[in-house]
């Protein structure tokens, strides 16, 4: 038996769950698949930046997205797609790693970024009790307070420059005797008096009881071990894109991010993008919920027939 679908969302997280809420409401058939709830967003403990909520856990908001998405109709699956394929009749069959094939009219791709971890003892843990991926995120709950950034990219740079004006003490802590990323981002992390640099050493373990407490780091030449007494640690070492699956579907950029227009289509006519594995610049939570509410009305309106720019939607 064929599983058919009007569109089939990959990816579980603040994009895919509000394109499935959108979706639903304009009555089309949708399958939501994805390895887990919520995504990225749903590992923080408390969200401040989110319109609407003072302070909110980011699993508790993501179940309220998800709720929100099944009581308009869509459908959800724990699966990891595998391929999926363009058929002759200009419809997609999507496969999944458990055998499982569907069929959709349209694809809004939505599975986001997975940032690269540190794979060391006491990370996983700690992910959301102190350990963070986003310093945009989750910078204001270190104020006054001292943290660790990891990183030696423009990435980590920038966190720790952001980091400065509200944390009492940053250690950036980088593995190489330089750091790789813009000078300009360089000079100005050296100027700020409550930035510690540590080049050279690598995070080998993160310590606490119920919340972050220490980070131990070693030098990479002598091998001597310290441990740093800080309230947090920001991993920015960058992220990885898994869209190999839809490569030859799509055109992505150097980053294999899925390069989108502004109405969120893909250079494959039927397949759309939004959140993070889009090509948008900022990755945040309350952007990939506009874009996935962009992707599902203007999957809407291609399978509607509609040419040209989408019409205004004002169906709140």
């Amino acid at each position: 038996m064929i599983n058919v679908y009007d569109v089939i969302i990959v990816g579980g997280g603040a994009a895919g769950m509000t394109a499935g809420i959108y979706t639903g409401r304009k009555n089309l058939k949708t399958l939501i698949i994805s390895m887990d709830v919520g995504g990225q967003t749903s590992i923080p403990s408390n969200i401040e930046n989110y319109p609407g909520f003072d302070g909110i856990n980011g699993y508790e908001m993501m179940m309220k997205f998800q709720a929100q998405a099944m009581k308009w109709g869509a459908e959800m699956i724990t699966g990891k797609v595998k391929k999926i394929d363009k058929k002759k009749d200009r419809t997609f069959k999507v496969g999944v790693t458990s055998g499982e094939t569907y069929d959709a009219r349209a694809i809004i791709l939505a599975f986001g970024k997975t940032p690269l971890s540190l794979g060391i003892p006491g990370e996983e843990k700690f992910m959301g009790k102190g350990v963070s991926t986003c310093v945009t995120c989750d910078a204001p709950l270190y104020r006054d307070k001292t943290v660790a950034v990891v990183g030696g990219g423009n990435s980590a740079l920038g966190g720790t420059w952001e980091l400065s004006s509200l944390a009492k003490k940053i250690y950036l802590i980088h593995r190489r005797d330089e750091f790789r990323g813009d000078e300009v981002e360089v000079e100005r992390v050296k100027k700020q008096d409550n930035i510690d640099i540590v080049l050279s050493h690598i995070p080998i373990e993160v310590k606490g009881d119920q919340f972050v407490e220490g980070l131990v780091v070693e030098d990479v030449n002598t091998k001597k071990q310290k441990t740093l007494e800080v309230d947090g640690v920001f991993v920015e070492i960058g992220f990885k894109v898994d869209s190999e699956f839809v490569g030859h579907l799509v055109k992505r950029n150097e980053q294999k991010e899925i390069i989108t227009n502004l109405n969120c289509e893909t250079s494959q006519p039927g397949i759309f993008a939004c959140g993070d594995v889009s090509d948008v610049i900022f990755k945040q939570t309350v952007i990939s919920a506009g874009e996935g509410a962009k992707a599902a009305l203007q999957c809407y309106h291609y399978l509607s027939g509609a040419k040209g720019k989408v019409s205004i939607d004002w169906d709140h």
